[in-house]
Order: structure tokens, then C-alpha cells, then sequence
């Protein structure tokens, strides 16, 4: 069972650690703008500077954009390690249910209207909902470490 915990961990880990990195930095070739939070010019990111206007609080955009970017990088830097891997993971959940929160909210929505026109149908809140659901199972899949007394 431990082998099993253990493997499940690094899995659950690696795919949000890939996660985060795709969402802050995108480290692939041609990134899409608007999607990309720390290296969108300022208004360019869709989800904020739709949370920004709607909501009429202009510290979303970009402010809350690379605050948001940073704490999902510490995130991803905390999962890597296994002894800081469920702290890494608590704060995933709190990132990640944020963003399932502000989805719910009327600011944002769960459809994202489309700078092409259209909307997402959902894809952005189903993704937000689904990593959230992986980093509670690291949170109760990974290891807890025994003392010795």
C-alpha cells in the first residue's frame, strides 16, 4: 500500500506541478495570448481583465494576475519535495478553489466569452474543477511522515 500512496503522490504532483507551469510561465513554444499570466502584457489576460472590468476592481488586473502567477509557482516548487509536498498541495487547493470560486461568482462566470467570439463552454472552470479535485486527493494520498518516539 505504501508503494502504491507513494507512486499515486509523485503522479498526482507531477501533473500539478505541469499545471501550474503551463498556466504561469508556459514553457511551450507559441504561447496563446491572453492565457499565459506572467508574461501577458497588462489587459491582456482574458480571465482577469474580465474579473477587472466586471467586478470594477482594478487590482485583478495585473496585479492580482502575477500574485496569483508567484503563489502558484512557490506551489509548484513546494510540490516537487516530498517533505513539503502537502503544503504544497493545501496551498494548490486554496489557488485552485479560488479560481472554481470566481468562476461561480457573476463577475466571471463558467463560460469565458472568446476574443474571437463564442464562449469556452466551460472547458476553463471544468479544468479549474478538476485539478482542484487532484490536489485534495494529494492532500489525503501523500505519505504523512511517522515520528520516531
Amino acid at each position: 500500500m505504501s508503494v502504491f500512496r507513494h507512486l499515486a503522490s509523485w503522479l498526482l504532483a507531477a501533473a500539478l506541478i505541469t499545471f501550474f507551469l503551463h498556466i504561469t510561465l508556459h514553457p511551450w513554444p507559441n504561447p496563446v495570448p491572453g492565457y499565459v499570466k506572467l508574461y501577458d502584457a497588462p489587459g491582456d489576460h482574458l480571465l482577469f481583465a474580465t474579473l477587472a472590468e466586471r467586478s470594477g476592481v482594478s487590482l485583478f488586473e495585473p496585479a492580482g494576475r502575477f500574485a496569483s502567477g508567484l503563489i502558484e509557482l512557490f506551489a509548484a516548487l513546494l510540490l516537487v519535495f516530498p517533505a513539503s509536498r502537502r503544503f504544497g498541495a493545501a496551498i494548490a487547493v486554496l489557488c485552485l478553489g479560488a479560481g472554481v470560486a470566481l468562476h461561480l461568482s457573476p463577475w466571471l462566470g463558467r463560460e469565458l466569452a472568446l476574443p474571437e467570439g463564442g464562449t469556452d463552454g466551460g472547458t476553463h472552470f471544468l479544468v479549474y474543477v478538476m485539478f482542484l479535485a487532484l490536489s485534495l486527493l494529494l492532500l489525503f494520498v501523500h505519505p504523512v511522515a511517522r515520528s520516531r518516539f
